[in-house]
């Protein structure tokens, strides 16, 4: 068996855990309204096939990012006008939103399948690149990298020291409380949905533009579902959403390197490895009990009533 680097390994779990990250944090601001979205699959896989689909016919990776965030967000906003003006049920409008998400990207991206992507050069940090171990680890990725931890830092700093924040916050604990001292329940949902539409879409185009520079029909393959558990495991708070989503790709990175080094363990066990470890500590997290949900999650809101 050969020996696996762990400066690499470490460099490597950065990158695999931003897209999880991205679309994690994203629906912690839908929960933390008192949505559930269940639909963030279909949001990232629409995200990646459109950004790739831009940044092939643009030659720019950036316009890919940009266009993946909206034509998610706009999706997003499909299921907010469907649970929160129709009334329907969120939870199966969001598995509904990720049957047309995966759905229409197979449709966009028929014509893309075996076309190579430009992608997001690494960030020239100067002397910090060059620093011996810590430069390859920490100071050798993309923008979009740094962006997710600085979206977790603004999404926590918003929530805890804003007025916004706060009433979001409200919203998504007692949303007929909030509705009486004269919130719009729906406009500031409708937001949060289209902020959390927004983050998978980038999520899904880090997949497609960076982690692998081309389309490949139903590549999310579960990310959505693993952003949702992550979202739960972190009791709805931004840094252990990044604690989360850095575990997961440590898992996901560690069982990659295993099969690459050869080792003795069946390839099917080492593939599944990385779901076996969510499902494991969700039925811990159940077991213990929930701390922290939003008192209105997933209930529908009657402003008439």
């Amino acid at each position: 068996m050969e020996s696996i680097n762990p400066i690499l390994l470490i460099a490597s779990i950065m990158v695999s855990a931003t897209p999880i990250l991205l679309a994690a944090i994203g629906e912690t601001v839908v929960e933390r309204s008192g949505v559930l979205n269940l639909g963030v699959e279909g949001m990232m896989i629409t995200g990646a096939v459109v950004g790739f689909a831009v940044a092939v016919n643009s030659g720019s990776p950036g316009a890919g990012f940009a266009a993946a965030a909206l034509a998610s967000a706009v999706l997003s906003l499909s299921f907010g006008v469907l649970t929160q003006l129709l009334l329907s049920n969120q939870v199966a409008t969001g598995l509904g939103l990720t049957l047309v998400g995966l759905g229409l990207s197979a449709l966009i991206g028929k014509p893309y399948e075996g076309m190579k992507s430009p992608t997001l050069p690494k960030l020239d940090l100067g002397p910090l690149s060059d620093l011996p171990i810590l430069g390859r680890i920490l100071f050798s990725h993309d923008i979009m990298v740094y962006l997710s931890i600085a979206l977790v830092a603004a999404v926590w700093a918003v929530l805890k020291f804003t007025r916004a924040g706060l009433i979001l916050r409200a919203v998504g604990e007692n949303h007929d409380a909030a509705h009486a001292l004269g919130y719009k329940v729906v406009r500031i949902r409708l937001m949060a949905i289209f902020f959390g539409g927004a983050c998978a879409g980038l999520g899904g185009a880090y997949l497609s533009l960076v982690r692998v520079p081309q389309w490949t029909e139903g590549m999310t393959a579960g990310a959505g579902w693993i952003a949702l558990a992550i979202v739960v495991f972190a009791s709805w708070r931004p840094w252990r959403v990044l604690i989360g989503a850095y575990l997961f790709g440590g898992v996901t990175v560690l069982q990659l390197n295993l099969q690459a080094a050869g080792a003795d363990v069946p390839v099917a066990i080492l593939s599944a490895s990385p779901y076996l470890v969510t499902i494991l500590v969700l039925v811990i997290i159940s077991a213990r009990g929930v701390h922290g949900a939003p008192g209105s999650l997933g209930r529908p809101f009657h402003p008439g009533l």
